[in-house]
């Protein structure tokens, strides 16, 4: 029995997946119910899941791990219910308001077109600080980093102690171009430590210019009041499950998913760059898995319990988003780039009262799984239902028969919420809602690629999660995908990736050189050394977040890369740098060089335009310390017949107007080289692969199943 080494926790809205890796890089998967209020009972629980498989114990196993990553929603959760911490705001006088007013944007982010455009069905969200605990400074700099007003540091004072007394529990500063002359706003949060200190309180001070660096006022102050009403409270929830995990006998120091696609420590100074950290692991799992598989183009598809979250792989790079939206909010955080809709297998199905027309969540059941669960108390139906009704799902293998699931009451609740309504049978009721949910992701997905100008053809489409092997077939149908593969893992998919994921940390700082296409020598050496002392000061933030953990600078791959654009356009490109540091216009030149070579790839070679100029808009240092990963399986090649003890026999299902009797397989028993035909079910105790009329899947030798329509 080989030893565990790594584990990988995905604790999403509905269930709780962990991924367990021994030294030989095999792995199991375990899954438990999500427990929200303590999230360490649902990780034990998925963990002591996971190895039942290797008929081992917690006891025995935990105390041989060397690392564990997690991921999860809480943050995002506490972010998006308002319940964070009293955080107060510092910015210059005069701009009180600005919080509260907010981007453009802002004011229709989530919502429907619809909604955009009839302004009575807007709702405003509350600003995360109040403008009565919003105070102001009087100080002035330019956007050139000028101090145009100095700072009036005897006005500090009285705004702090204003603060004090309104009882908050974080203090924010934040003023205008402070990350082109940061040393007022570190005066002021100097001063106010001194002052809270004094007052004996228990008050931290989050200074933009220590946390985010960079341009866009609204999306530094925002990102910089989450990391303070937010990821602060959540940091006691990351150490309380580092706590349990000690006590069941580990001895690492637990590190988290980041928004970048890296995981960082539970200490790390940024912790606000985790708050989407769960449908991130599953984007990181997909580049290591189409690595190892030699793939270029992955078209990421996840479906849980609350979500249908995706996301593009092109030409093997994970695209970063620096000023992504969430929670209704612009951020500045360097977040992989993918698009959510609110539709997953837990979704919400009503009948809306004006049109007659179904209509799918966005709220969700989540971990309490529909009507059909006697102990969810749940009165509305969804998506989960209509499995049931239809035969899809066991109701006696759910979650390996933890719940067990009750038809009857599924069947009740589809009849008298949906299918009388509409004058429609049950089962044709529920087949509705299946194919309405499975219509709106196809569209989704098509219109992501479309939309950024590829074909789906171009691309190899990867499903996972809980319930993406239920719906796989039904939203890549007709899209004429590449290849569509469903890992025999993908229940615990998103825990894979974080176990793939490597520790690194990312900083990002703002400039603004600009260099003419034929600049002088002593112009481009200028711009190379503010570009260096950029670097070396990310460098340097890196270096001390890797020291928490007892990483010295020699253990770190440092990896720079800047984000270039032509003078005047309004977006840049993102790059890796071609060179160790800048020394001399050699470098410069290779710097362009690359630049170039991707903005002809993005855009294409008749857009170059170098008679306009060049910007560095910003430098980023990534720091990445190898960790064990995940080995995708190996196995031989057997006959395309399952064997015999596969199949355990048939159910009847209702599909697409008529009854059919479908051969129900056990995954895990399924050998490599295996062709499943229609109909099929194939179940194992985390997730179900529904093989419809009209396709069929082989199991390949990495355990990866190959779903292809049948012409």
């Amino acid at each position: 029995m080989a030893k565990s080494q790594i584990l990988a926790i995905d604790a999403g809205g509905t269930m709780t997946d962990t991924f367990i890796i021994d030294e030989t890089g095999d792995f199991v998967v375990g899954k438990a119910q999500t427990t929200p209020k303590d999230e360490h009972i649902g990780l034990i629980n998925s963990a002591k899941d996971a190895l039942n498989q290797w008929d081992a114990k917690i006891e025995e196993e935990f105390p041989n791990l060397l690392a564990g990553v997690y991921s999860g929603t809480a943050m995002l959760n506490r972010l998006v219910s308002r319940v964070g911490r009293r955080v107060g705001i510092v910015v210059n006088k005069g701009m009180e308001d600005n919080h509260r007013m907010g981007r453009g944007l802002q004011s229709f982010l989530g919502y429907s077109y619809s909604d955009r455009i009839h302004v009575n069905t807007h709702h405003f969200d509350p600003p995360l600080v109040p403008r009565k605990w919003t105070v102001g400074v009087t100080e002035r700099v330019d956007l050139f980093g000028n101090v145009v007003i100095p700072l009036y540091e005897h006005e500090i004072e009285p705004a702090i102690q204003k603060l004090i007394e309104e009882d908050v529990e974080a203090i924010v500063i934040s003023l205008l171009h402070s990350y082109k002359y940061p040393v007022h706003e570190r005066r002021v949060r100097d001063i106010a430590e001194q002052i809270i200190k004094k007052a004996n309180k228990d008050v931290k001070v989050f200074a933009t210019v220590d946390y985010y660096p960079v341009r866009k006022e609204s999306h530094r102050t925002n990102t910089t009041i989450v990391e303070a009403y937010a990821a602060e409270p959540s940091r006691k929830t990351l150490e309380n499950i580092d706590t349990a995990l000690r006590e069941q006998g580990t001895n690492f120091d637990l590190r988290i998913m980041a928004s970048h696609g890296g995981t960082i420590s539970i200490k790390a100074n940024e912790l606000a760059r985790t708050c989407v950290s769960g449908p991130i692991g599953g984007m990181v799992g997909a580049k290591y898995l189409a690595e190892q598989l030699g793939l270029k183009n992955v078209a990421c598809s996840d479906i849980g319990g609350t979500s249908f979250d995706i996301g593009l792989i092109t030409q093997g790079e994970l695209s970063i988003n620096t000023s992504p939206d969430m929670a209704r909010l612009v951020l500045s955080l360097p977040l992989v780039s993918m698009d959510t809709t609110g539709a997953g297998t837990g979704s919400f199905v009503r009948i809306d009262p004006n049109y007659g027309n179904i209509t799918l969540g966005p709220d969700s059941a989540g971990s309490r799984v529909g009507v059909c669960n006697p102990g969810g108390g749940i009165d509305t139906v969804t998506v989960s239902d209509c499995h049931v009704v239809l035969g899809l799902i066991n109701p006696d293998n759910f979650i390996g028969g933890v719940i067990k699931l009750s038809k009857e009451k599924a069947y009740e609740a589809v009849k008298t919420q949906i299918a009388d309504p509409l004058g429609l049978s049950v089962e044709d009721a529920a087949f509705g809602v299946i194919e309405l949910l499975e219509s709106q992701l196809r569209n989704y997905l098509e219109s992501m690629i479309l939309g950024k100008g590829y074909s789906p053809s171009q691309y190899v489409c990867f499903s996972y999660g809980g319930g993406g092997p239920l719906h796989t077939a039904g939203y890549t149908k007709g899209l004429g995908f590449e290849n569509v593969l469903i890992p025999a893992w993908a229940a615990g998919f998103s825990a894979f990736g974080c176990g793939a994921a490597d520790f690194e940390y990312r900083y990002d700082k703002t400039l603004d050189l600009n260099v003419a296409e034929k600049a002088e020598d002593t112009d481009i050496l200028l711009a190379g050394r503010e570009l260096q002392t950029a670097w070396d000061e990310l460098k340097k933030k890196v270096t001390e977040e890797f020291k928490k953990n007892e990483y010295s600078p020699e253990d770190v791959d440092f990896r720079l890369l800047y984000r270039m654009q032509y003078q005047g356009q309004l977006n840049d490109l993102e790059i890796e740098a071609p060179i160790e540091s800048f020394k001399s216009i050699s470098d410069w030149e290779s710097l362009i060089k690359t630049f170039e070579e991707t903005y002809a790839r993005v855009y294409a070679k008749a857009a170059l335009s170098p008679e306009l100029g060049y910007s560095i808009t910003g430098a980023i240092v990534r720091g990445v310390v190898e960790v064990a990963k995940p080995q995708v399986p190996k196995e031989p090649l057997s006959s395309e017949r399952p064997p015999q003890d596969a199949h355990l026999g048939y159910r009847t299902i209702y599909w697409n107007g008529e009854f059919l009797q479908a051969n129900i397989y056990a995954m895990e028993k399924l050998l490599s080289g295996n062709r499943i035909k229609a109909f099929s079910i194939l179940e194992s105790t985390a997730t179900t692969l529904v093989v419809p009329n009209g396709f069929e899947a082989y199991l390949d030798e990495n355990r990866i199943f190959h779903l292809r329509e049948v012409k």
